[in-house]
């Protein structure tokens, strides 16, 4: 075999070594994809496992005044949603965690919102407490000027005041398929995860309301 014959031959079998080391490298990687995105998933589900017992009761409590209440097919850890107290200070709802929640994104140019707002004080006044908090969020942007002119204005004093100027909370939420829009509530467990969710208003202060959270605040840890 002449020298250039033999050269051809040495760089023909290199380059189909290569190939299969690329082929080989390809697979190994993918399965490596494989395997860290099937164990993000399974950390994220147990995080907030479904509970059927619990989804049953919300069904079955998702009646008259709150019947527009959606149960979570995929409850979610909602500790780290973030905004500010009334001071400005930064905080979490992880900072509420061992209490019930119902979260509810509000501005003071979405009319529901404001009709809402003192039926949220009323279930504050009459169920707050250890064990349940309302967490109202002001999302509009700008100056916290007129949702506190606004609390004065409705007579809020139960309601806590709490806010998040960059919409980051409803963002977060609509990315999720959550919020469509305002007003959004969440009714959070005491472990910090999300089962349940209503787009628009509610009589918060019906016992229909208080039935429903009822389901979450009494349930067994999952």
């Amino acid at each position: 075999m002449s020298g250039t014959a033999k050269e051809r031959s040495s760089a023909l079998r290199l380059g189909l070594v290569g190939i299969a080391a690329l082929v080989a490298g390809i697979v190994a990687g993918g399965a490596v994809l494989y395997v860290i995105e099937t164990r993000s998933g399974n950390e994220t589900a147990s995080a907030c496992p479904l509970s059927a017992t619990l989804s049953a009761a919300l069904n079955e409590r998702a009646r008259g005044e709150v019947a527009a209440v959606q149960v979570l097919e995929r409850p979610f850890d909602a500790s780290t949603i973030a905004f500010k107290d009334e001071n400005g200070r930064a905080t979490t709802l992880g900072a509420f965690k061992g209490s019930t929640l119902l979260v509810n994104l509000w501005a003071t140019w979405c009319v529901p919102c404001r009709q809402e707002m003192p039926a949220l004080e009323a279930l504050e006044t009459a169920e707050g407490g250890e064990d349940f908090a309302v967490v109202p969020i002001n999302v509009e942007l700008g100056s916290d000027e007129k949702p506190k002119a606004f609390y004065a204005e409705t007579g809020l004093t139960a309601l806590p005041f709490y806010r998040d100027e960059t919409m980051g909370v409803f963002n977060d939420l609509k990315r999720q398929g959550v919020a469509l829009g305002l007003p959004v509530s969440l009714v959070v467990g005491p472990d910090g995860c999300a089962r349940a969710a209503i787009n628009g208003p509610a009589e918060w202060a019906s016992e229909d309301a208080v039935r429903l959270i009822e389901a979450v605040r009494t349930a067994p840890a999952v």
